[in-house]
């Protein structure tokens, strides 16, 4: 089967999965083994396009033209495969985990939220492959739309407002933003194609290059940059799965996935590396990182404490685009996948501390890391993860990002990096020595009661947990894919 059939094939399978689901209807076990059997298809698909854009190829087809040049367009390049390999294998996990989840809380609407699930999928394979500005605008607001059923899910009318803001921010930030970025991109250079080394560079005055970039950049809403994060906390009055695919799958790896992409193929790594005008994305990205941490340091409610953490996590990436160096863009685009690993494992933990104990607030977790081991033990992975410390994943990418810095003399840069991994251990390692190590008054006791999530959950927490161990002893597929983004 050719590249451009592959494509076509990924993109048809979550849709296709949509329907089957649908179709299935109320009979639970027909719907979850469709969902189970559409995320495990699209994997294969993604998994057998890998080999040949490890090779240098592109694989790519075009559908039809808007107008001459303005294409309806696919083309797979390094990013994108990284984007959707983690979207793809994670949606297998989080399938697992969702069943596992629903089956034990139960809930309205179970068809609906697996056809909005397989849905949101669709758009970020379509997000992840497209090839011009153009098609990842449409597929970016599919994911959007797709995705706000799924935040409005339990129908109370905390859900609903959450939802609403979650639509708010991100439809008036991609409609009056970067919607306007792209028509003016487009006005001014005559494509929107992604291409190497950029299409603004030469082509517009640096004053305009210096408006577009803002309006690219805050008109990537799901990337999450301050002032315009305030749908990600929002969000968390969806059910724990979702939270899942919002932070650590599709939506906000969309985001800084677009941002990494713009910073690629749009502006190019050079006109951004000497672009005075862009210094401000430093400022912004480094104030989002640490103020989102000390706002995370004082949240009691453990889903909370981790959507302000995504927030903050996010920008290390935006900041890799932003320094535009080989080191610091290869640390950005690692730390999609190291994050996706190790966020999604804590979500996953959150969701069986619901599950099983039912509780929400950390103050609540004193000793419950006697009655739920294994679940703890995943959550102190994830978080050691994403303070960077070795041997686990989010290691390297922080690694790359220091090195970036470091090849700039980008010393405050460095700093904001050395603090914001502070607060990441002041926010995380709390909750873990009071889960095992309980000073409260009332700790879970050591006997019956309460116990582990069901095995559906803890198989799906264990596999994220082991992964973010995997990515840093084998780091050597990253590096080989995301090489040709910057060079030998």
């Amino acid at each position: 089967m050719s590249g451009g059939a592959l494509i076509l094939l990924a993109l048809a399978i979550p849709i296709g999965g949509a329907f089957l689901i649908w179709a299935a209807g109320r009979v639970a076990l027909l719907r979850e083994a469709a969902s189970l059997i559409t995320a495990c298809a699209l994997f294969a698909v993604v998994a057998v396009l890998t080999p040949s854009v490890m090779a240098g190829e592109r694989p790519a087809i075009s559908l039809f033209e808007f107008a001459p040049g303005l294409a309806f367009a696919f083309e797979v390049e390094p990013l994108g495969m990284l984007f959707a390999l983690l979207a793809s294998f994670l949606w297998i996990v989080t399938t697992i985990y969702t069943i596992g989840y629903l089956r034990a809380n139960g809930g309205p609407h179970q068809t609906r939220f697996h056809i909005c699930f397989s849905a949101a999928l669709a758009g970020a394979v379509g997000v992840a492959f497209a090839a011009n500005m153009l098609t990842l605008f449409f597929f970016y607001e599919a994911l959007t739309l797709s995705t706000y059923p799924l935040v409005a899910h339990y129908g109370t009318e905390e859900a609903r407002l959450g939802a609403r803001r979650y639509l708010a921010i991100l439809l008036s930030t991609s409609i009056m933003l970067l919607l306007l970025a792209i028509l003016w991109t487009w006005v001014a250079v005559g494509t929107l194609d992604f291409r190497a080394g950029g299409i603004l560079m030469g082509a517009v005055s640096e004053p305009v290059m210096a408006v577009l970039l803002v309006l690219y950049v805050f008109g990537v809403g799901k990337a999450a940059l301050m002032p315009f994060h305030g749908w990600l906390p929002a969000a968390m009055v969806a059910p724990t799965p979702v939270s899942a695919l919002l932070h650590a799958v599709a939506v906000v790896k969309a985001g800084v996935f677009t941002i990494v992409k713009i910073a690629l193929y749009i502006f190019g790594l050079d006109a951004i590396r000497d672009f005075a005008s862009a210094d401000w994305l430093f400022y912004v990205a480094g104030a989002t990182i640490l103020i989102a941490s000390l706002i995370a340091l004082r949240q009691d409610n453990l889903k909370r404490r981790l959507a302000y953490s995504t927030v903050s996590q996010l920008s290390y990436v935006v900041l890799g685009a932003a320094i535009a160096n080989a080191h610091a863009v290869m640390g950005g685009a690692m730390h999609i996948a190291m994050h996706g690993f190790a966020k999604i494992t804590l979500f996953f933990c959150a969701g069986a501390i619901i599950t099983a104990a039912g509780k929400t607030e950390i103050s609540q977790l004193d000793g419950i890391g006697r009655r739920m081991p294994v679940t703890m033990t995943a959550f102190a992975i994830g978080s050691l993860a994403l303070i960077g410390l070795p041997p686990f994943a989010g290691a390297w990418s922080k690694y790359y990002l220091v090195r970036g810095m470091l090849d700039d003399g980008a010393y405050a840069l460095l700093a904001v990096l050395f603090v914001s991994s502070l607060l990441n251990a002041l926010y995380f390692l709390p909750i873990v020595i009071r889960a095992f190590f309980p000073t409260g008054a009332r700790p879970f006791p050591a006997g019956g009661g309460i116990a582990e999530a069901p095995k559906l959950q803890l198989l799906a927490i264990s596999i994220t947990a082991l992964g973010s161990v995997a990515l840093f002893a084998y780091p050597k597929f990253l590096f080989d894919l995301l090489e040709p983004l910057v060079g030998p």
